[in-house]
């Protein structure tokens, strides 16, 4: 695990700013303080900040090298085939234990064709002087990141955006598309970044850049299949799947933990891992909050004791969770505007005390149906279904309901699933999922668009659903919230759920195994039975959040009012200020719940002060 970082001479002519790799390495040093390596010709520079997890003697340090073929290969991630991809090749050189070197060979003989055979999570930059040909792929789920800039006819790229940024002539101007998608979503859809010159290089694509052009090719496209008929035996192989993933991903030369909520989805990985690991080598770790309705410390030191494993929990109350938000505000050169960003680097920096491996559950409601919004889906047919008179009686009941500030309250999903009922599935699905601050128009429509093509026709539109939020609001949101906090305290975070084996399965399970009757996540969860107790199996969901909705009327009130100022907002022409200072108003007053819609504004607004 590393930040890797490196700058290219398209046209083959002395980097403009070499003496730059020095600042790049620094805006990077949080993602690997153990170690740094560099490549460094007046052509092509690649480097990596290394964090030990495999083979932790610097021996290990990257770039990894092929000299007498002119190959440079360096990659932040873990490659949890690495031992099978070694056994192959008996009498290479290798120099060290690392999991990342065993991708050198294979690279060699397989070319472009060796990034489709890895198995793990993984950013991979390869430079290959022969045919002068630099190589940037990414994992198939998209849980490590990778950016790039082409100016002055050169490519720059690195783990993040902030060491892009160290290039002067790289422009700061935002992309006014990725801010209408930001604004209407919560988060900028891949390739795009809220700077208009850095990109993303795409999950499970290859970027090849040769006689300065560049070339995509996506080597892993997931699709629902339809071909099972029956659970029988499924979930048993469910289970043997789920357990070899985890097991793979307990690989580590290193002390590891699990962040655990008390949940099914980490409940059910920490049961896994005590049964390999042994209950004095997993430590659980766990947040909680001074207000009770959104703590859940509780279950987690309930699960923690059934596996009589250790269990240590950081309590994030305002001024941690303000100290975060200024700490991930001043280095993290993106707009992360899910709130759970906040306790999720508090429960990174208590881990980062006792392990540098945490394993987490992302993946797990995006592929076994876990959300709300599944339900919600499934009864909408109903409620359309009811008699006029008896709909609208209702919708007045519900929307006349009080606010309340807690996490996640039934009114405000009850208010949500009323007020969108009526509507197409992919419109219902963008209202519930969306921050609602942003009408359907401008950043909403390609997003609506191509969720109305996925489930349009489709023989299980729900699966379908489920796949479009795995490669949308899992890729572009959640997965960025975790990889930004754990690296910024220096760790690792694993996620088994995303195996791609486990991953390939689930995508063939129809979506009434997943959701059965209002019972979600069905089959994941008769495999938990196994493993842990009903109690823990069956208990209602809550997931991470954050009390903001009362924490922006009370300890940021004078910040909040300070950044949405409608004389101090910052480029105006991009949402409409009016409807934003509505939206504030009704949330002080305690009329509306509007957290959705104002957090992403007002972590936009401090990126601009930051970042632009």
């Amino acid at each position: 695990m590393c930040g890797i970082y490196g700058m290219l001479s398209l046209m083959g002519a002395p980097l403009r700013h070499p003496d730059l790799a020095a600042a790049m390495a620094a805006a990077l040093r949080h993602r690997g303080p153990d170690g740094h390596g560099e490549l460094q010709k007046p052509h092509i520079i690649i480097g990596t900040e290394r964090l030990r997890i495999m083979d932790p003697h610097p021996r290990g340090d990257q770039p990894f090298s092929s000299p007498e073929r002119g190959l440079w290969l360096a990659c932040n991630g873990e490659i949890y085939n690495a031992v099978e991809i070694r056994n192959r090749y008996p009498h290479y050189p290798f120099r060290s234990h690392s999991d990342v070197e065993t991708l050198v060979p294979l690279f060699m003989d397989h070319g472009d064709g060796s990034i489709d055979e890895i198995d793990g999570m993984f950013a991979i930059a390869i430079w290959d002087e022969q045919n002068r040909s630099l190589l940037l792929a990414r994992d198939r789920a998209g849980e490590k990141p990778l950016f790039y800039t082409i100016t002055d006819h050169e490519l720059w790229f690195a783990s993040e955006p902030s060491a892009l940024l160290v290039n002067p002539d790289v422009s700061r101007e935002v992309d006014a598309e990725a801010v209408h998608e930001y604004l209407a979503l919560g988060y900028a859809l891949e390739p795009r970044t809220l700077h208009r010159s850095i990109r993303r290089v795409e999950s499970g694509t290859i970027m090849r850049v040769e006689g300065g052009r560049t070339r995509v090719h996506r080597y892993w496209n997931p699709t629902v299949s339809h071909g099972l008929k029956s659970t029988r035996g499924l979930v048993d192989k469910l289970a043997t799947t789920l357990e070899c993933a985890v097991n793979k991903q307990l690989e580590s030369d290193v002390p590891l933990g699990v962040f655990a909520s008390g949940g099914l989805d980490s409940s059910l990985i920490a049961a896994l891992a005590v049964k390999k690991m042994g209950k004095e080598n997993v430590s659980l770790f766990s947040v909680g909050f001074p207000q009770r309705s959104f703590s859940e410390t509780d279950y987690a030191e309930r699960v923690a004791a059934a596996l009589g494993a250790r269990h240590s929990v950081v309590v994030a109350d305002a001024r941690s969770l303000a100290a975060a938000l200024e700490t991930i505000v001043a280095n993290i050169a993106e707009p992360i505007a899910d709130p759970a960003v906040l306790p999720s680097y508090l429960l990174s920096c208590l881990a980062a005390r006792d392990v540098k491996v945490v394993m987490s559950g992302e993946g797990a409601d995006e592929l076994f149906g876990g959300y709300p919004t599944y339900i919600g889906h499934r009864l909408a047919g109903w409620y359309q279904a009811m008699p006029g008179p008896l709909r609208r009686a209702v919708q007045r009941r519900i929307t006349h309901a009080e606010v309340s500030g807690d996490r996640m309250p039934l009114e405000y999903l009850l208010k949500r699933f009323v007020g969108s009922a009526g509507e197409k599935m992919a419109q219902r699905h963008l209202s519930w999922f969306g921050t609602g601050f942003h009408p359907a128009g401008s950043g909403a429509d390609p997003f609506l668009a191509a969720l109305d093509q996925a489930v349009s026709g489709s023989r299980d539109p729900l699966n379908e659903l489920m796949l479009f939020d795995y490669q949308s609001y899992l890729r572009d949101n959640l997965l960025v919230k975790v990889d930004r906090a754990t690296m910024l305290a220096s760790i690792e975070a694993r996620a088994p759920y995303l195996d791609r084996d486990l991953t390939s399965l689930t995508l063939s399970i129809p979506s009434r195994y997943k959701l059965r009757r209002f019972e979600s996540k069905w089959i994941l969860k008769k495999v938990a039975e196994r493993h842990l107790p009903r109690e823990f199996v069956y208990r209602r969901k809550q997931g991470l959040s954050v009390p903001v909705a009362g924490w922006i009327n009370d300890t940021l009130r004078d910040e909040v009012d300070r950044v949405l100022d409608p004389a101090r907002l910052k480029r105006q022409d991009l949402f409409p200020v009016r409807e934003l200072r509505t939206l504030l108003d009704e949330h002080r007053r305690g009329t509306a719940n509007h957290i959705r819609a104002l957090w992403p504004m007002i972590i936009l607004q401090l990126w601009m002060e930051r970042w632009t």
